[in-house]
């Protein structure tokens, strides 16, 4: 009874209304704002290495609070979500992953904007902000009931999309790669996730800032070999992304059975997934970091929408198109595996350490999501307690059957952008008014 009800939720919550509010937003601020997310793309990553130190009060540096909001996009989705998308929906879903991650950076650009603009500083002098703050504190208290709902979503979504069902996922990989016992993962994770926890943002930004660049300049060079491998068949492979994006039952035959609802739900939902675009989770970790301009952390963080999905699930993407593999028997992660194996020996490695390391940094990144989600609600008193049992529930997301745990993870996950894209259409003056401000001024252009 209770899986069937969630089951009508989450349909509803990703079903064409949400990705019509969704899609809706993101078209409405990029238009709002002028292209200016497409625009700054350059003036984007310019500010993101001159944000490798602290210019202002915060905890993390710029370009930290980044790392720590793609060690929670870059994860299973960039890999398993991609092959998903186009196992379902055909090719053509990578087109319409590409359309929702450009809308989406302007999305991103305006959330983490209000993030830093309504930020406040708790009780032990920590930046603590996300959509529950700029709701309250820019919609009025009248409205901290939509806060809450979101911190409340966000709070108990952590435990599931964000930790449970992502040490699952390395759970497999190892025990499929290596034969390791899932309880034995499970219990290694647990140590090295309470190594990273203790030491609170500043630890996980740390880590974040060291592992996130490697791990996905390495995932990103060996995607790039495989397309290369496949250079011939690439150009017509993204021949078949575009046309089948429009008219997939033509470019892929009838008996396919896509059609073209099916595409652009399946790239949308699984972009959003993996980019987070619209859901509030990244401004969270903008709001901490040590910047004096809201704008500026604002186009560093629209750049995690262009990293994740733009390159990140592009090269996946193309990699299962070119290399013929989504055509075959393969599916999930199995498909990415095999477009990689294609081209490289050991390919199966390169995902199954890409999965591990996606996956953890992913933990990291929600523990902190959610320990700001679960403050807002009951205080900072609760910040540890929150920790502890986020940490002690790792191991049995190793060994659980998460089916139940992943549906309702991921209907908390899609609930979060209700409230949140509320307060970004709201809000959309403020945005626009900071950033008229912030760019006539000459000394940031």
């Amino acid at each position: 009874m209770i899986e069937n009800t969630v089951e009508i939720v989450n349909g509803f919550v990703w079903g064409k209304v949400m990705l019509v509010l969704l899609l809706g937003t993101g078209l409405y601020m990029m238009t709002r704002l002028k292209a200016l997310p497409l625009r700054k793309v350059g003036y984007g990553f310019k500010q993101l290495f001159k944000g490798r130190a602290a210019s202002a009060e915060g905890d993390i540096s710029p370009f930290n609070a980044l790392m720590t909001a793609l060690a929670a996009t870059i994860g299973t989705g960039n890999i398993v979500g991609v092959a998903t998308a186009i196992g379902i929906g055909g090719p053509g879903a990578l087109f319409w992953m590409w359309c929702s991650a450009l809308l989406g950076m302007a999305t991103k650009f305006s959330e983490a904007t209000l993030a830093v603009h309504y930020r406040e500083t708790d009780g032990q002098g920590k930046r603590v902000g996300g959509p529950m703050y700029y709701i309250k504190n820019g919609l009025g208290k009248n409205w901290t009931w939509l806060g809450m709902a979101f911190a409340l979503f966000g709070a108990l979504a952590a435990f599931g999309i964000g930790n449970t069902v992502q040490v699952n996922s390395i759970a497999d990989a190892v025990q499929d790669s290596a034969g390791v016992e899932p309880w034995i993962t499970g219990l290694v994770v647990l140590v090295l996730v309470a190594l990273v926890l203790i030491g609170g943002i500043k630890r996980i930004g740390d880590v974040a800032g060291k592992l996130v660049p490697f791990m996905a300049v390495t995932y990103i060079l060996c995607g790039l070999f495989v397309l290369i491998y496949h250079a011939a068949e690439l150009p017509a492979a993204i021949a078949l992304v575009i046309e089948s994006a429009f008219n997939p039952e033509a470019a892929l035959g009838g008996a396919a059975g896509v059609t073209l609802m099916m595409a652009i739900q399946f790239g949308v939902a699984r972009g959003v997934f993996s980019n987070e675009a619209g859901l509030g989770s990244a401004p969270i970790a903008h709001a901490a970091a040590a910047t004096n301009s809201p704008i500026r952390q604002g186009v560093i963080a629209m750049l995690g929408t262009f990293i994740d999905t733009i390159v990140v699930c592009s090269i996946t993407g193309l990699a299962i198109v070119a290399s013929g593999v989504w055509n075959g028997e393969a599916k999930g992660a199995a498909m990415s595996i095999a477009a990689f194996s294609s081209a490289i020996t050991g390919g199966q490695w390169v995902i199954t350490v890409g999965l591990v390391l996606f996956a953890f940094t992913t933990v990291l990144g929600w523990s902190y999501y959610g320990e700001r989600c679960a403050q807002f609600l009951l205080g900072e008193k609760f910040v540890w307690p929150y920790r502890i049992l986020f940490i002690i529930a790792v191991p049995f997301g190793a060994t659980m059957d998460l089916k139940f745990v992943w549906l309702l993870a991921d209907t908390l996950n899609g609930m979060m952008a209700i409230p949140n894209l509320i307060a970004v259409l709201a809000l959309s003056g403020v945005v626009i008014k900071l950033a008229k401000d912030y760019f006539n001024d000459p000394k940031n252009n």
